[in-house]
C-alpha cells in the first residue's frame, strides 16, 4: 500500500497542461483502467471480510455498516460495493476482467440481477450453464458500450422466466431522503402501480380540497403544500406509532432569549432531524405546541433527575437527544428515534438516572456496550468508544481535500 501511494503521489505531481491531447486521452483511458483494477480490489477485499465478519472487531454488525461509519460512504455505495463482492465470487469470468481493469463496478453492477438466488436456481432448473453465461457478460462487458450489457442482461432474465412470477409490491418500492446544508428536505423513490396509486388518491384529494381563488401555485407546490398537510393531518391525529415512548411530533429546540427575541435571523433553531430554522419560523411552529423548558447548568448540561426514576421520563429524553443528537458508538449515526436512554453506570451499580449517566445508543449499540463495548463521554462531550479489550475504535481519518 506503500508503493500504491507514492505512486499516486507521483501522478499527482504530474504536470498535465504539458501533455498534448492524445498523451491526456491515453493517461485518461489508464486511469480508467487503474481505478477499475483498484475497485475490484476493494471489492475483493471486502468480501473476504464480510464472509470473516470483521466488521465485529469494532462492534458493527455488517461491512456496510462499516463503511458507512468508518470511510463514510453513502448507504447506496456501502452496499454495491458488499453486493459487487459477492457477485465476483459466482461469476469468475466477470471477475477476472474486473481484476484486468477491463470491467468497471457500474457494469458489475448491472450484471449482478444475473446471480441473485432465484435466478440462479431457474437456471438450474434449466439447465442452463452459468458459466457460458459468465463468458458472455465479460466479453460483453469488455468489448461493448454499457447499454448493451444492460440489453444482454435484461434478454438473458426475460428468456429464463418469459412468463414472469407475480412480483411483490413491498420490492419495487423505495423512498431516499437527504437533508440538504440548508434543512431542506429532497426525496426520490418509487412506487409500484398499486402503492402509487394509493398516494395519488391522498395527495389528489387534499390538492382538489385547497383550491383557493387566485391560487398561483404550481402544479408541484401543489404537490409539495399536499405532503406536509397529509403529515400534519396523520401528526395531529396522533394514531402514528410511538417512538421510543413518545408519539412522533415536530421537535424543535431554541434558547428562550432567541425565542422571544423578535429578530428573524437564520440558523437559532435546531429540529429534531438536524436542520437549523429561524427564531421566527420557531415561534410560528410554537403558536400551536406544547414547550418544554430544559434548565442547564454553568456547563450548558440540563440539570438531572437523581435516582426517582429508574425509566427515562420523555424530557430527559429529548433533553439526551438535543445533546446527542444520534446514536453515540463509533461510526455508526443511527438516528435518535432508533435508539434507547443508556445508564452509563448501569442502575443497579448505583448509576442515577442523569444526562450525565445517559447515552444515546441504537438498539445493536446498547446490547454491544452490555456485552463488553464501552462508551465514555469527555469533557468537550464528544465520545470514545472502546472495545472488550480496551482498545479504542478509532475512525479513519477524513481525506484532506
Amino acid at each position: 500500500m506503500g508503493e500504491l501511494d507514492s505512486t499516486l503521489d507521483a501522478l499527482a505531481a504530474d504536470d498535465l497542461h504539458a501533455l498534448g491531447s492524445a498523451a491526456l486521452l491515453d493517461r485518461t483511458a489508464e486511469l480508467v483502467r487503474a481505478v477499475n483494477r483498484l475497485r475490484a480490489e476493494l471489492a475483493r477485499t471486502v468480501r473476504v471480510a464480510d464472509l470473516t465478519q470483521a466488521a465485529e472487531h469494532d462492534g458493527l454488525s455488517s461491512m456496510q455498516s462499516w463503511l458507512r461509519g468508518h470511510v463514510r460512504l453513502s448507504a447506496g455505495a456501502a452496499r454495491q460495493m458488499v453486493r459487487s463482492g459477492r457477485v465476483l465470487e459466482q461469476l469468475p469470468a466477470v471477475a477476472a476482467a474486473f481484476i484486468d481493469g477491463h470491467v468497471t463496478a457500474e457494469q458489475v453492477a448491472v450484471v449482478a440481477p444475473v446471480v441473485a438466488p432465484e435466478n440462479v436456481a431457474a437456471a438450474a432448473e434449466q439447465g442452463v450453464d452459468l458459466a457460458e453465461v459468465d463468458a458472455v457478460l465479460a466479453e460483453t462487458a469488455a468489448t461493448r458500450q454499457h447499454v448493451h450489457l444492460a440489453r444482454v442482461v435484461h434478454h438473458y432474465l426475460s428468456r429464463l422466466d418469459p412468463d414472469g412470477a407475480e412480483p411483490d409490491p413491498a420490492e419495487g418500492r423505495s423512498l431516499t431522503l437527504s437533508k440538504l446544508l440548508d434543512g431542506r428536505l429532497t426525496f426520490r423513490g418509487e412506487l409500484d402501480a398499486v402503492g402509487g396509486e394509493k398516494v395519488q388518491a391522498m395527495l389528489e384529494s387534499i390538492v382538489q380540497a385547497d383550491r383557493p381563488k387566485g391560487d398561483g401555485r404550481t402544479r408541484s407546490q401543489q404537490l409539495g403544500d399536499a405532503l406536509v398537510q397529509a403529515a400534519d393531518n396523520l401528526l395531529a391525529a396522533g394514531s402514528l406509532p410511538t417512538l421510543r415512548t413518545v408519539k412522533p411530533h415536530v421537535v424543535v429546540t431554541i434558547p428562550l432569549a432567541d425565542l422571544v427575541d423578535p429578530a428573524t435571523g437564520p440558523g437559532t433553531a435546531d429540529t429534531g432531524f438536524g436542520a437549523e430554522i429561524s427564531a421566527a419560523r420557531a415561534r410560528w411552529l410554537a403558536c400551536d405546541a406544547t414547550i418544554t423548558r430544559v434548565v442547564v447548568g454553568p456547563q450548558g448540561q440540563p440539570m438531572d433527575l437523581g435516582r426517582s426514576h429508574r425509566v427515562v421520563p420523555p424530557h430527559l429524553r429529548r433533553a439526551a437527544e438535543y445533546r446527542d443528537r444520534h446514536c453515540v458508538f463509533a461510526g455508526c449515526e443511527a438516528p435518535s428515534h432508533w435508539c434507547d436512554v443508556h445508564h452509563l453506570l448501569h442502575w443497579i451499580d448505583g448509576g442515577k438516572t442523569s444526562l450525565e449517566n445517559s447515552a444515546l445508543l441504537c438498539e445493536r449499540h446498547h446490547t454491544k456496550v452490555h456485552h463488553g463495548f464501552r462508551v465514555e463521554r469527555q469533557p468537550d462531550n464528544r465520545w470514545r468508544t472502546y472495545r472488550p479489550d480496551g482498545t479504542e475504535i478509532v475512525l479513519a481519518e477524513p481525506l484532506v481535500v
